[in-house]
């Protein structure tokens, strides 16, 4: 499993905070505007989320568009067998991208996108790597879904929020 950010401090007032009514109804505005404003002017070298939970700039062609598309997204890393992350950088083997929209009742449009073009683009800690993404599903999703939770609990209020379930993606270097 990858190491837990609640053992940061602060990190468990931010997941208090991020787990509220009001948080889900203003980060999907303000978090990706200050991401990519922050990412921009430090030429890909910080992610402000990224302070908390790890994350990354997925680039992935639009579902219905074609066109590229940025997003910042928290993101869970993976070793290099899969197994949760380890070392430095190098050693992320995967990650797992989280759709759930801070518990909002609708997917995120980057989920139909990875769907519709599964071959993407991650910008991880200032480094461009091209990725494939794969739709997680039955006991390989529950497996990633209870890690995730040890990772970063507020998912689980996330997804009692809404009726859809919270789509998983693997993405792994092309």
């Amino acid at each position: 499993m990858a190491t837990t950010p609640s053992r940061r401090p602060g990190v468990r007032l931010v997941q208090r905070v991020s787990s509220t009514r009001g948080f889900a109804k203003v980060a999907p505005h303000v978090v990706p505007a200050l991401d990519r404003a922050v990412h921009r002017l430090t030429r890909g070298k910080v992610l402000l989320s990224a302070q908390m939970l790890p994350g990354v700039i997925l680039t992935a062609r639009g579902a219905r568009s074609g066109l590229p598309r940025r997003t910042p997204l928290a993101c869970m890393p993976e070793g290099p067998t899969g197994k949760g992350a380890g070392g430095g950088e190098d050693s992320v083997g995967s990650w797992i991208l989280i759709g759930s929209n801070f518990g909002r009742t609708d997917h995120p449009a980057w989920t139909a996108n990875l769907l519709a073009h599964p071959d993407a683009e991650i910008n991880w800690r200032g480094r461009d790597i091209p990725v494939t993404a794969r739709l997680l599903a039955g006991a390989e999703r529950d497996a990633v879904w209870r890690a995730l939770l040890a990772f970063w609990p507020p998912y689980a209020t996330y997804q009692a929020r809404v009726e859809r379930e919270i789509r998983l993606f693997r993405i792994v270097r092309r």
